[in-house]
């Protein structure tokens, strides 16, 4: 028999939900960071090639890594009152 959860304990799923989805965010943040460091943005887009790939990497990842720290966010709120 499984030994049962403690109440407010924190998912193995929730905690790596919540890892991916800040590696990722991360990631976004620092793309973004980067854009501005390779020169910033003109009225065409970033001025050189490495400010194209961070800024389509970025925006890959703030959408996602949010969507999916506002999931692990909600899921650790559930997690808080589940004792099964």
């Amino acid at each position: 028999m499984s030994t049962p959860a403690i109440k407010g304990r924190t998912r193995p799923d929730t905690r790596a939900i919540l890892r991916v989805s800040t590696i990722i965010e991360s990631v976004g943040i620092l793309c973004a960071l980067g854009v501005w460091i390779s020169g910033g943005m003109t009225a065409h887009g970033p001025k050189n090639n490495f400010g194209w790939l961070v800024l389509i990497i970025a925006l890959g990842c703030i959408p996602t890594g949010t969507f999916f720290l506002l999931l692990g966010i909600a899921k650790w709120f559930g997690d808080r009152n589940r004792t099964d």
